[in-house]
């Protein structure tokens, strides 16, 4: 075994952006949408309903998104206990997502921008299951279609007409208009006096959409009854999202982002350098002598190992060559190791 400690130049960083189908269909979009009745009898169901790509009982079944409706005021679902009427579910949801993107107690979500902006005290939330995306969703990739008594609706993030990345908390966000891949239709797909259909956080993998700029839209309106069963409002939105797919194949396409860091470590033997083992068949164990005098003067090695220590000589990383490589005086080599991280 020989050491040589490396330079600042063996080392270049890289990084690349790589995009792949988000939906375990291993296509961008999803035209079929499945709940479990299961799921939603249980405490969960109170909570949120999760859709799969496939009957749940299907042995490939995977939940694909979650949807949930939160209302700031507890409209819209029953009450924990009666005796305390605004304490419900919905309730629960609107903190959980105030808290997680706001982080702020007292703030307010607001859809829209500019003169255009409506206060979003109640909304739907589609939570895209954590095992569907790497790093984040990727922007200009989506495309929802909602179904109501009105007709359709094609929603997509305004990505692509944004030149400058906004942030709620520290979360990054898109407005969710109308339009398709990216690009909101003219007039910057907003509804007039409602503004704009939600909002896309790519990193948290979460898309909040408005009631109000829906309902004006398809009919399709989120119901904030006081002692509402829950669960009703999240099936409405399935409804939608599930009837423009089966009357007119027409699904959500999403895909997913991630950015792979590369660490190359350029590994250089000159020809002077580990021509020579430390192998006990190499050298005489009584007298430290090579023992074969053909490698005196042309001693040959194989090299098959590249191990990487830190200055405490500890093993932190070990790179295993293809085949052997064979290094004596004339010959110089340079493994190019790559560290994924």
């Amino acid at each position: 075994m020989s050491f040589k400690r490396l330079d600042a130049e063996d080392f270049v960083v890289s990084s690349d952006s790589i995009t792949s189908t988000l939906w375990s269909t291993d296509t961008p979009t999803i035209t079929e949408f499945y709940t479990s009745s299961i799921q939603e009898a249980g405490s969960s169901g109170d909570f949120y309903l999760s859709v799969y790509q496939t009957a749940s009982s299907n042995t490939n079944a995977a939940v694909q998104f979650d949807i949930a409706y939160a209302d700031a005021g507890g409209s819209g679902s029953t009450a924990y206990n009666p005796s305390v009427p605004a304490n419900t579910p919905s309730k629960t949801i609107y903190g959980q997502y105030r808290s997680l993107i706001l982080e702020d107690e007292n703030a307010n979500f607001f859809f829209g921008t500019d003169t255009n902006v409506i206060t979003g005290s109640n909304f739907w939330v589609l939570s895209l299951e954590r095992a569907r995306y790497k790093e984040s969703l990727f922007p200009g990739s989506l495309n929802l279609h909602l179904s109501g008594s009105s007709g359709i609706i094609k929603l997509t993030d305004n990505s692509n007409a944004v030149s400058v990345n906004t942030f709620l908390g520290t979360s990054r966000v898109y407005q969710l208009v109308s339009g398709s891949n990216g690009t909101p239709i003219s007039g910057g797909g907003y509804v007039a006096g409602s503004g704009s259909y939600g909002l896309v956080f790519p990193e948290l993998g979460t898309i909040l959409l408005n009631p109000y700029a829906i309902n004006e839209s398809i009919g399709v309106t989120a119901d904030r009854t006081v002692g509402l069963a829950n669960g009703t409002n999240n099936s409405t939105l399935f409804t939608s999202i599930s009837a423009s797919a089966a009357n007119n194949s027409l699904g959500f396409t999403l895909n997913s982002q991630e950015t792979i860091t590369s660490d190359y470590v350029f590994v250089r033997a000159r020809n002077s350098e580990f021509n020579y083992t430390e192998n006990p068949t190499f050298i005489s164990g009584s007298t430290g002598e090579v023992i074969y005098t053909d490698f005196i003067n042309n001693p040959q090695t194989y090299i098959t190992t590249v191990g990487m220590y830190n200055d405490s000589n500890e093993l932190l990383a070990v790179a295993k060559l293809s085949r052997p490589l064979i290094k004596d005086f004339t010959k110089e080599t340079l493994v190019r190791v790559k560290l994924d991280f």
